[in-house]
């Protein structure tokens, strides 16, 4: 089970580390070196969560129509080759942008809309067939593990980008962007061999749970007056602490003249100090209630980026790695007692619940980075400095973290329960694994 285990994590990891070049690296790029607009930017940046609605698709396609005996490898490696084939494409149709805008306009979307289909192909597929393989017992396990491995990936595709990109040249981010293309393409291709055993008359088994569509999802959640404060706290507070995803590297450039390497080093930072809150956080809440430990990590995550937007003002470069570290620990902090707390907020109705958990985190991303970037873009003009167009968008994820407080105060699971019901100790085992 360890070996399948390790398979399932290196596709995890393989179809995560290509997210990290286009969603921080080429995005620092475009707004800093090729001055395109920061919602553009956002927009093609939203693209994977726009296409989020059709991972129920998907799944129930997958489920009822195996391709020669498979029903997840085949989704799986479509899934993989279009996030591979997109990252390595992605620089290339973009510097098309400055010679033909409208030309490199269309080609970038078609790209980022492969990439973003792609993910959205390979993530419900592969998490399908980890709980699959697994089963109710052992899901927890398999689930922490692979995302043990995606943000450890993650980091190490940062820190290994920015060693590519330590001279900076359109041509040297092309031969960069492929190299990690074609390392995640390997990865990925080793974690599928063997892992799912071909079937000859395959059946669609009980781990395989009908999927609702997100209309139903919806009606379904506001029918609870504790789901439907849940959903709208987790909206927000995903949208805050998400929104910066287009903009941090960008605003590092502008800010203090740091170099493509330096700031594609950010997301290393970010992400190593979010696996250590997550940790950190998972042992904290044997002795204090989740509730508790959502508020403390939403506090760490309001200073962070109280410090990045001081930093803005000051020009000082400490003070804004001071904020990245504390905005990494308040996201790997959410992250942990959020899930906790979606768990105990998920009743015997698990399809519908947790999907309706999926659709609050794909609105608030689409959400959190279209606002950045058109904000950022609208206050750069009216007060006519870059930089300060930055600061009005951290100062509005500091009041939307705010606000998510609020929303916390007003949530119950006590009351949750009794409106909708209690959900098994086994049915929270299966749940997690589905929630990753």
């Amino acid at each position: 089970m360890w070996i399948k285990r390790l398979q399932l994590a290196l596709i995890h990891v393989a179809v995560a580390m290509t997210l990290v070049p286009i969603n921080s690296t080429l995005n620092r790029v475009m707004i800093k070196e090729m001055a395109l607009s920061a919602t553009l930017v956002s927009i093609l940046a939203a693209l994977p969560y726009l296409f989020s609605p059709i991972q129920v698709m998907i799944g129930s396609y997958a489920d009822r129509h195996p391709i020669f005996g498979w029903r997840r490898t085949p989704y799986i490696l479509l899934g993989l080759l279009l996030t591979v084939i997109g990252l390595a494409i992605a620089p290339l149709v973009v510097f098309i942008m400055p010679e033909n805008f409208w030309l490199g306009l269309f080609l970038s979307m078609l790209v980022f809309g492969a990439w973003g289909l792609g993910y959205n192909f390979a993530s419900v597929s592969y998490l399908s067939l980890a709980s699959e393989i697994s089963g109710e017992k052992e899901r927890s396990k398999t689930i922490a593990v692979m995302f043990f491995f995606m943000i450890s990936g993650i980091i190490a595709t940062s820190i290994g980008l920015s060693h590519l990109l330590e001279t900076y040249s359109p041509q040297i981010l092309k031969e960069a962007f492929l190299i990690v293309a074609l390392i995640a393409l390997v990865l990925g291709l080793i974690g599928l061999i063997g892992l799912e055993k071909r079937q000859k008359d395959p059946v669609r088994t009980l781990s395989s749970e009908d999927r609702t569509p997100w209309n139903d999802l919806i009606r379904g959640v506001m029918g609870s007056s504790q789901a439907r404060s849940f959903f709208i706290y987790l909206t927000v507070l995903l949208a805050a602490i998400l929104g910066q995803d287009v903009l941090l590297e960008p605003f590092g450039a502008e800010a203090f003249g740091l170099s493509v390497q330096a700031t594609t080093r950010i997301t290393s930072i970010w992400g190593t100090c979010m696996l250590a809150a997550l940790i950190f956080g998972n042992l904290v809440e044997r002795w204090t209630s989740k509730k508790q430990v959502a508020q403390i990590s939403a506090w760490l995550a309001i200073a962070g980026f109280v410090m990045i937007t001081v930093s803005g003002f000051i020009a000082n470069k400490t003070v804004f790695y001071s904020g990245v570290v504390l905005l990494g620990l308040g996201t790997g902090g959410s992250t942990v007692s959020n899930l906790s707390l979606m768990l105990d907020m998920t009743t015997e109705r698990v399809g519908l619940f947790m999907g309706a958990w999926g659709v609050a985190n794909a609105l608030s991303r689409f959400l959190g980075t279209l606002m950045g970037g058109m904000v950022r873009d609208v206050a750069t003009q009216v007060l006519q400095n870059p930089v300060s167009g930055y600061l009005v968008v951290f100062i509005l994820e500091i009041i939307l973290l705010v606000v998510s407080l609020f929303l916390l105060k007003n949530i119950n699971i006590n009351k949750f329960k009794k409106q909708v019901g209690e959900l098994t100790l086994s049915e929270k085992a299966a749940l997690l694994g589905d929630s990753a």
